[in-house]
């Protein structure tokens, strides 16, 4: 039997976040109209790795120039948080 795991579990397990990158950039046809782009893909924080190559190839093989990169990022596994409470339920 095959593993049922996903790629993206894997990362989140081995510390990758979901990062969201809103990217704001100059039309290549009309540089005074501005538009913008989200991307979106597990990266690490805080050098964001992934996003770091995406942008490079905006870049290197895009036109349309950027302006701005507003990035927000969370993990979605997260250490437990254990509370002890003093209490006991009682199942009739």
């Amino acid at each position: 039997m095959g593993s049922t795991v996903t790629k993206d579990f894997e990362k989140q397990v081995a510390g990758f976040g979901l990062t969201t990158a809103h990217i704001l950039y100059r039309r290549p046809d009309h540089r005074w109209l501005l538009q913008s782009y989200v991307w979106q893909a597990y990266d690490l924080f805080p050098r964001f790795p992934e996003l770091q190559k995406f942008l490079e190839f905006w870049q290197a093989k895009l036109e349309g120039p950027l302006v701005s990169v507003e990035v927000a990022h969370s993990k979605l596994i997260k250490p437990a948080e254990l509370k002890a409470i003093n209490g006991e339920f009682v199942l009739h």
